[in-house]
């Protein structure tokens, strides 16, 4: 029996320094200076379970993680905080856009760094978490504000928190009366599903309501370990969501997204959100514009089943929430149009 055939990129560890990124082989010693000119600005971390999905570099998979000198190019429109956290946050690791929920973010370390992130300026390995006494702090201004009903664990990863600490903070939300449901947004699952062990699944036990939310771009990142990791969260009865990107090279045809939504549902996952890219510095090279994208929604309305279709929504920049893009099929006062182009009169429209 032949052996398997290792990926052209397999790691043991973490790459994280442009020294481990040429001895992966994802760039060349000449490239050096221009990796560390990046690394000035911008963390980098590829785990093991993402280096073995990529192919070549600039596949679907590597143009999410590798560094390139593109980072360097900021445009115009581009801001350090497009979404306006910073200027929404009452008290460090609270940020409060929306009336009914507010986010917590413990703690400002993710396990891969993902070179279009919206708070790529913030997150890094020197993030570090809430210590005790800040997220006391934070905890207590969400006992203090009960119109917060909802509750979304961010950051960062919280995945990435010890099931100790993580187990602290779901208890701590389910003791406030008024918080009815609690969300964690995560790329753990499919970015280092090793992590998903039954500690760390018996630390998000409460009796609120609780919802996953993973961030996922590309149909190959659902491989054999991330499914299995997805499955284990399933069992413990917490609704998945499918969080996505939409990026140039990596999801920007109608046929990568209908593979990419239908894996979701295949894995038990609502595809949720397909997010027109925020403008965070340096990553105009991953833009698609707003047109293309509701082309592309369009053309898997009638195609995919409504379940493995997502909002296609745009975080208004400065701060100001997110609205749904479309795509549009009223026409008129009176008209609508139908999946496959044509239109029809609706008196009562």
């Amino acid at each position: 029996m032949s052996s398997p055939v290792k990926p052209p990129f397999a790691t043991s560890r973490t790459l994280r320094t442009p020294d481990e990124l040429i001895a992966a082989g994802m760039a060349t010693p000449a490239q050096k200076a221009d990796l560390q000119a990046i690394a000035r600005q911008y963390a980098t971390a590829i785990p093991p379970a993402f280096a073995e999905l990529m192919h070549s570099l600039n596949d679907p998979i590597g143009v999410q993680v590798v560094p390139t000198m593109q980072e360097l190019v900021v445009t115009p429109e581009e801001r350090s905080d497009p979404i306006g956290d910073d200027a929404l946050s009452p008290v460090p690791g609270i940020v409060h856009r929306y009336a009914d929920r507010a986010l917590l973010k413990p703690l400002l370390v993710c396990p891969l760094y993902c070179r279009f992130c919206f708070r790529r300026e913030h997150v890094g390995p020197d993030g570090g978490v809430l210590d005790d006494e800040a997220l006391s702090r934070a905890l207590d201004w969400l006992r203090t504000h009960e119109q917060i009903r909802e509750v979304i664990l961010t950051g960062g990863d919280p995945l990435m928190l010890s099931p100790r600490r993580l187990g602290e903070i779901v208890q701590a939300l389910s003791g406030m009366a008024h918080v009815t449901t609690i969300r964690v947004h995560t790329r753990v699952p499919v970015a280092a599903p090793e992590r998903v062990t039954d500690a760390l699944l018996d630390a998000l036990e409460t009796d609120k309501a609780m919802w996953m939310a993973v961030h996922i771009n590309h149909a190959r990142e659902m491989a054999p370990p991330a499914r299995n990791s997805l499955r284990r969260i399933a069992r413990r009865g917490i609704p998945l969501l499918g969080q996505s990107v939409l990026l140039r090279g990596v999801n920007d045809s109608e046929e990568a997204l209908e593979d990419l939504f239908r894996t979701m549902v295949e894995n038990r996952m609502r595809p949720y959100y397909l997010h027109q890219l925020d403008p965070a510095p340096g990553t105009a090279h991953f833009h698609v514009p707003v047109a293309q994208g509701q082309r592309l929604l369009a053309g898997l309305r009638g195609r995919v089943t409504g379940l493995a279709w997502p909002i296609y929504v745009l975080d208004i920049p400065g701060g100001y929430g997110k609205v749904p893009l479309g795509p549009e099929y009223i026409t008129g006062e009176r008209q609508v149009r139908d999946p496959q182009g044509g239109t029809h009169n609706l008196d009562r429209l």
